[in-house]
């Protein structure tokens, strides 16, 4: 992250999130995000496809099933962490954006919140029948 202050050239900058879009709830809070253009580009990454961000983050040993991943400014977020990042590279324009930053700003806040969502969008994947991302590859591990 760059110092408080300090002036720089956002264009060409990406941000990624990398999320699973089966999920129709992620899939809309995903599409509705938008960073402030001084923050940077945000890119949606599928993570039920081959890419190089899932291989790092596999290596890392991150499970994508149970937390989204955004890459910003060279530095992985994870979980909770990560809508917390994205919290505060999002401006506050329209009514998503002012609650979305009022929730997840405070890193406290996310760190509580993160969990009840994560458990209430594994009970929708659950009865929508999806398949896991498993990309640790854990032993039967294949259903929510």
């Amino acid at each position: 992250m760059m110092a408080r202050g300090a002036h720089h050239d956002a264009r060409g900058r990406k941000i990624l999130l990398v999320y699973d879009p089966e999920c129709p709830v992620c899939d809309a809070y995903c599409r509705s995000l938008h960073v402030r253009e001084s923050a940077g580009e945000l890119r949606l990454i599928n993570a039920r496809e081959d890419t190089a961000v899932m291989a790092d983050i596999t290596r890392l040993g991150l499970d994508i099933d149970q937390g989204m991943v955004v890459v910003a400014g060279g530095t992985l977020h994870y979980g909770a962490d990560a809508i917390h990042a994205l919290a505060r590279l999002s401006g506050t324009s329209g009514v998503f954006g002012r609650i979305n930053y009022w929730l997840f700003t405070s890193q406290s806040r996310s760190r509580r919140l993160y969990p009840l969502f994560r458990s209430a969008r594994n009970l929708l994947l659950k009865a929508l029948g999806k398949t896991k991302i498993n990309n640790l590859r854990l032993p039967d591990n294949g259903r929510f």
